[in-house]
This record gives C-alpha cells, sequence and structure tokens, in this order.
C-alpha cells in the first residue's frame, strides 16, 4: 500500500504540525494549489485524506509539506500524529484546480483561515522561485497567535524586497488569555476584509481574490466580494 515516507515533521502547536512526505521513487510534478491525498494502514485497511501542498514543486524531491491539524476524534490525524518519521506512507495525486490563473496582472488577494493558508505558500514561494513578482496581500485568521502558521515566513518577506506582498492577520478569540499581550487585529478574517480592501484601495479592476479555509469562512467572504463586484 506504501509508495512514499514520512521524512520530516515540525510541531507549531500540540494541535497543529508541518509534515513532508516524499516519494520513494521519482517525485511528481504538480501546480501550486493542487493537493495530494496522503493515507496510512489501520486496521488492515488505508484510512486517507487529501491535503493541500504548501511547499513549491521546484523543491518536490525533497518531500511535500503539508500544514495539517489534529482532529478530535478523526480517523485520520491521530494515526498521522503517532507517525515516526521514516515510516511508510501513501501518497497519490495531484489534483484539483485551485490554482493562480495565469498572466494575470492584478493584485492577488488571498483570504484564508487555518491551515487554509496552505496552498497561497506554495503559489507566491513557486513565483519568487521562478524569478517572477506577483504582488499580493495575504489575510490569514486564526483563533490564536500561536496558531498563525508561516506567520515568520510571510513577515521576513514582507520585510524584505524578494516577494512584494502585504501581510496581515487576526486572531478570533482576543479574550482567551492564550492570546495575552496581542496588539494586532481581532476577529474572524471575514471580518477584516472590508477593512483592507478600503485601506489599501483594492476593487475588481486591480485585484482578484482566492479564497482558503473553513466552508462559513469562504461563503462568507465569497458572499461579501461578490457584494463589491469581484
Amino acid at each position: 500500500l506504501y509508495n512514499a515516507r514520512l521524512v520530516r515533521r515540525e510541531d507549531l502547536t500540540p494541535s497543529l504540525g508541518f509534515f513532508w512526505v516524499a516519494f520513494d521513487g521519482p517525485p511528481v510534478d504538480f501546480q501550486p494549489g493542487q493537493y495530494l491525498t496522503i493515507g496510512v494502514e489501520s486496521g488492515g485497511r488505508l484510512v486517507q485524506r487529501p491535503y493541500s501542498v504548501a511547499s513549491s514543486p521546484r523543491v518536490a524531491a525533497e518531500g511535500y509539506e503539508f500544514y495539517v491539524r489534529l482532529v478530535d476524534g478523526g480517523l485520520f490525524t491521530p494515526l498521522l500524529w503517532r507517525l515516526p518519521v521514516g515510516h511508510g506512507m501513501s501518497m497519490k495525486g495531484p489534483k484539483g484546480k485551485f490554482m493562480l490563473a495565469p498572466d494575470d496582472g492584478r493584485q492577488s488577494v488571498f483570504v484564508s483561515s487555518g491551515t487554509g493558508i496552505a496552498p497561497f505558500v506554495a503559489m507566491l514561494d513557486t513565483v519568487r522561485r521562478d524569478g517572477g513578482r506577483r504582488p499580493a496581500v495575504m489575510l490569514h485568521g486564526a483563533s490564536h497567535a500561536d496558531e498563525l502558521g508561516y506567520r515568520e515566513l510571510f513577515e521576513g518577506w514582507q520585510a524584505g524586497t524578494e516577494v512584494p506582498v502585504r501581510y496581515v492577520n487576526t486572531i478570533s478569540r482576543p479574550h482567551d488569555p492564550r492570546n495575552a499581550g496581542w496588539t494586532g487585529r481581532t476577529g474572524r478574517v471575514e471580518a477584516i476584509v472590508p477593512d483592507v480592501l478600503d485601506e489599501l484601495g483594492l476593487t475588481p479592476d486591480d485585484a482578484v481574490a482566492y479564497i482558503c479555509g473553513n466552508p462559513d469562512m469562504i461563503q462568507a467572504v465569497d458572499e461579501l466580494l461578490r457584494a463589491r463586484g469581484f
């Protein structure tokens, strides 16, 4: 059942982690934004789930990076959390049509919640590695500040000149003791979209939006953007 293995793991929090899985044979090419299905055998059957790839296809030989949340009572993620580095896995794909529109000169507005930021990391890093410059705004929401995955990466990109990106984050539970000391924006990511669009003067003429995250957020942002003509 296995054609790949877990080659690396880093924990962000007890319930959020970065996992790198590599094929045993040659890597498979994919388009940034697509997903692969990874699986582990349990009880004589293969338990598997699809995840967007967070790493660029340009580094696929090193493995494919996935940003995963541990689901209490879930079938797959508890198995993944117990897996030692080096263990065999199944990996299939790629699939999906959630990709950057080619040759679109407008600014990309990425709106994400939780692990939904993953495909946008792959998109921007691939543009960077290919020597391109595609202006973008990255909005990311999480419940707690320590759950803002890839925060250091985006803050580094924003501070530099290699990736023309504005990084805007928010937390939805500002009064939780876990968020003590937070001085940034608060509220769910869908709640800050109008203000960010207005502050940056973004319109459908000069911006195109991509949304990834939980279904309620996607629906709310979709309706908001459509009302503005996006």
